[in-house]
């Protein structure tokens, strides 16, 4: 299994959240592979996790993830690391 980190400053909490929940999450748990997914907030800090079942699944969504990132929020990092443990 393999992760897409995805690192973002919220802009607009509310405008995010609502993005979040009726676009991004649909959306991403569609996805080739998917197996679960993780999204985070501490402060004006968003932090989301998406596993996938293989390195190919992962390397295309996060090849996605810019163009799904809306005006409330700015992307700041987007990498694929391996899950090696899990519970």
């Amino acid at each position: 299994m393999h992760a897409v980190v995805v690192k973002v400053k919220i802009n607009d909490s509310e405008a995010a959240e609502s993005h979040l929940r009726a676009k991004t999450v649909p959306g991403v748990s569609q996805a080739a592979g998917f197996v679960a997914g993780y999204w985070t907030r501490k402060d004006d800090q968003g932090i989301s996790m998406i596993i996938l079942d293989s390195e190919d699944a992962a390397n295309r969504v996060s090849e996605q993830v810019p163009s799904m990132i809306p005006d409330a929020v700015t992307l700041e990092d987007v990498e694929v690391r391996e899950v090696v443990a899990h519970a």
